[in-house]
């Protein structure tokens, strides 16, 4: 094993979060969209957060692998949240502008990249990931 951490979270989503190796503490909240107040940090942000910084990390890896430069590259991971009468269903896009790169190299780098983030690997044929290159 590489890395190990840890978050314990009190109150669920109107509760505290925070890193066992501490430094990092949050205030969680439900959104307003969703009948919450709205005034904290709530688990769609954290793991967008997450997921775009992971993917551009494989992206950069992939793009060495092509012979261009992935260090500009922008990730935008948009998080939805999707209610149905039972449950609450994720679902992501993933966006990215590599700058300087031909569309057809783009497209490789990113569809290359999806399949080495470890992110992209949790939610395979969990929740819908659709990519798209801007």
């Amino acid at each position: 094993m590489a890395y190990v951490t840890k978050a314990t979270t009190k109150g669920g989503r109107d509760g505290r979060a925070v890193l066992a190796e501490g430094g990092f503490g949050l205030a969680m909240a439900i959104p307003k969209e969703i009948g919450g107040s709205g005034e904290g940090t709530n688990p769609e942000q954290l793991f967008a957060l997450g997921y775009s910084s992971c993917f551009g990390s494989a992206i950069m890896a992939i793009a060495r692998k092509h012979g261009v430069d992935g260090s500009k590259a922008v990730v935008t991971a948009e998080v939805t949240l999707d209610k149905d009468a039972v449950s609450f269903a994720l679902g992501v896009t993933l966006s990215v502008h590599l700058p300087g790169v031909d569309a057809e190299t783009a497209e490789k780098v990113l569809h290359e990249a999806h399949e080495i983030c470890p992110y992209s690997r949790a939610t395979r044929g969990n929740i819908p990931v659709t990519l798209q290159l801007v």
